[in-house]
């Protein structure tokens, strides 16, 4: 399957981004990424405490076909399977950062609420 190919037609900008970023960890694969520089799978799922082994392999394997993570795999023994964000990945995770400030800013107002200040 071509990268982008899952779904579609888009009725906007916004409806094809959300399609590569849908599901709960995406967002989460790409920040871990784009903080860390290449993972192997047992260090991404360190990272990102809660995520399924098959949740993360469905995932990584969607962003793969996406083109947001490139995954290389070194012929050695044990063989040894590392993940890093493509351009494109990269790009999408600067997009994703006036996102992520509008949240830190939610989460914040919300705090403030629930204490009662």
């Amino acid at each position: 399957m071509a990268a982008g190919a899952r779904r579609g037609p888009y009725v906007c900008g916004i409806d094809a981004a959300m399609d590569v970023v849908s599901g709960k960890w995406k967002s989460l694969i790409l920040w871990e990424l784009n903080n860390y520089g290449a993972r192997r799978f047992g260090e991404l799922r360190r990272g990102l405490p809660g995520v399924s082994e098959k949740m993360l392999i469905q995932h990584l394997r969607e962003m793969e076909e996406d083109g947001l993570v490139h995954r290389e795999v070194y012929r050695e023994v044990p063989p040894r399977v590392e993940y890093s964000l493509t351009e494109d990945g990269t790009s999408l995770n600067e997009a994703l950062g006036p996102l992520g400030a509008w949240g830190t800013a939610r989460r914040e107002r919300l705090t403030i609420e629930q204490s009662g200040v």
